[in-house]
């Protein structure tokens, strides 16, 4: 899956265990009605936020994750990759005026 929205805000590396760690990380979406989803990144895929910060547009693929425990039922959003958004034809024309 993919989606494209602004970063909100990146947290820091949370080490779970020695055997595991995760990067929460926060995206709004440019939809009519914009929303704030949270994603994770854990182990190996932790480093590939430090090139980016808040107010950058970027497009990340992830894969929905759902489990149950105890019960109840968790989802997790595993982000895969994060890059910068490409940008729409109305963007590249409104930069276009700029110059």
């Amino acid at each position: 899956m993919e989606i494209t929205g602004t970063i909100k805000l990146i947290n820091d590396t949370e080490v779970i265990s020695d055997k595991y760690k995760k990067r929460t990380f926060v995206i709004t979406t440019t939809d009519k009605y914009p929303q704030d989803i949270q994603f994770q990144a854990s182990q190996d895929k932790v480093d590939m936020l430090n090139g980016f910060k808040a107010g950058q547009s970027v497009t990340v693929s992830f894969n929905l994750r759902g489990r149950e425990y105890n019960g109840k039922y968790y989802n997790s959003l595993d982000a895969w990759k994060v890059s910068f958004a490409q940008a729409t034809p109305e963007q590249t024309q409104s930069l276009n005026d700029l110059f």
